[in-house]
């Protein structure tokens, strides 16, 4: 490994993830969501080990991260679901991707490009985020089968999002809204309410299609293990640039939050904050160094971070692993979620731009 900042990504692993969902989930059509540049994996490389696994679609959130995938010469099936009011849908249906819609207002939009646009109406079956209510649902479901017949746009899809909460109330509730999308002339064939914890728990929310996220990335959705097995395919780790010897009552980093009890050995690692680290694990977090680990020393700072490895013989160009797959040692994504109070998807997602991402196929 190369790079002072390092987070290898092994893309074998995403492709084996997606082929032991599909193998448990079972549903017709498998979409792996890769916005978020690909959760902090890479949005272009995740999408085509999302492929090789056996996807058939991609998610993302706008239509920048879907042109990002298009410019590099990916022609699989995308959709995108989240649009401001200057979202330039015309070069979207140009490009071919599908577009989610949850409103009366960006259903005529779509229609009023040029070419036949492709869409998925978003209903709220209970998250409380965007997509058109059961209430309000009628109408925007007369309107797409009206202009699904002057051959302005098709229907392709109909979805929704759980919440993680009441989910078999949202199952029912979706279930509904799909039975009214039908009555009005709509026959959607791509039917997606569940994300990776939703279609693990409740095969009843799989439809047609399921939508993999954190899991295609080896991450369980669940506070616990994800009830099948998956490989954490990032491996996040930096160069030690710093060692040095300290007496006891040594105070280290910001508000001396951490003091050395005895004379011992300081490594700085050199990622922070600004690198995705979060702060909140100060104090909590561990790394790997030379096959031991240990606890981060003190406040974790915007470039750097302290671990005190006692009379360990650690040198500079040794590389310290935050997180990588448990098998080789390393701490995991979720034991530094729970030292900053939070939840797998943020740590991943965060690391920053100046780690360099390195690809194992």
């Amino acid at each position: 490994m190369s790079g002072m900042r390092s987070a290898r990504i092994d893309l074998a692993a995403i492709s084996r993830n997606v082929a032991a969902l599909r193998a448990e989930i079972g549903t017709e059509h498998t979409m792996v969501v890769v916005k978020a540049n690909g959760y902090g994996h890479g949005a272009v490389e995740s999408a085509r080990a999302a492929l090789d696994g056996g996807a058939d679609w991609l998610g993302v959130v706008d239509f920048a991260e879907a042109l990002e995938l298009r410019a590099a010469g990916i022609e699989a099936p995308v959709l995108a679901w989240l649009h401001g009011g200057e979202a330039d849908f015309e070069s979207a249906v140009a490009a071919g991707i599908d577009i989610g819609v949850h409103s009366l207002e960006q259903l005529e939009r779509v229609a009023a490009t040029a070419g036949t646009a492709h869409v998925h109406i978003k209903v709220d079956s209970g998250l409380g985020r965007n997509g058109v209510s059961e209430e309000d649902c009628a109408e925007l479901f007369a309107a797409a089968a009206a202009l699904e017949a002057s051959g302005a746009l098709r229907v392709r899809g109909l979805f929704s999002h759980l919440a993680g909460a009441r989910d078999d109330v949202q199952v029912e509730r979706f279930t509904r809204m799909l039975g009214e999308a039908r009555a009005a002339g709509l026959a959607p064939e791509l039917v997606h309410l569940a994300a990776t914890g939703g279609a693990l728990r409740h095969p009843a929310a799989r439809f047609s299609m399921v939508r993999l996220g954190i899991g295609a990335y080896g991450i369980s959705p669940f506070d616990g293990p994800a009830g099948i097995d998956l490989e954490p395919a990032m491996e996040l780790s930096a160069e030690i640039v710093s060692v040095k010897r300290v007496p006891a009552g040594s105070g280290v980093s910001y508000d001396h939050t951490y003091v050395t009890e005895r004379e011992t050995t300081l490594v700085l690692v050199p990622l922070g904050y600004a690198d995705g680290v979060p702060r909140h694990a100060s104090g909590g977090g561990a790394v790997l160094i030379n096959g031991a680990t240990y606890p981060v020393a003190g406040r974790v700072a915007m470039d750097q971070f302290m671990v005190d490895v006692g009379d360990a013989g650690v040198a500079t160009g040794d590389r310290a692993v935050l997180f990588g797959n448990p098998a080789t040692g390393a701490p995991s994504v979720q034991d530094w979620a729970d030292a900053a109070g939070t939840i797998g998807y943020e740590i991943v997602a965060r690391i920053g731009a100046r780690v360099q991402r390195e690809y194992l196929r």
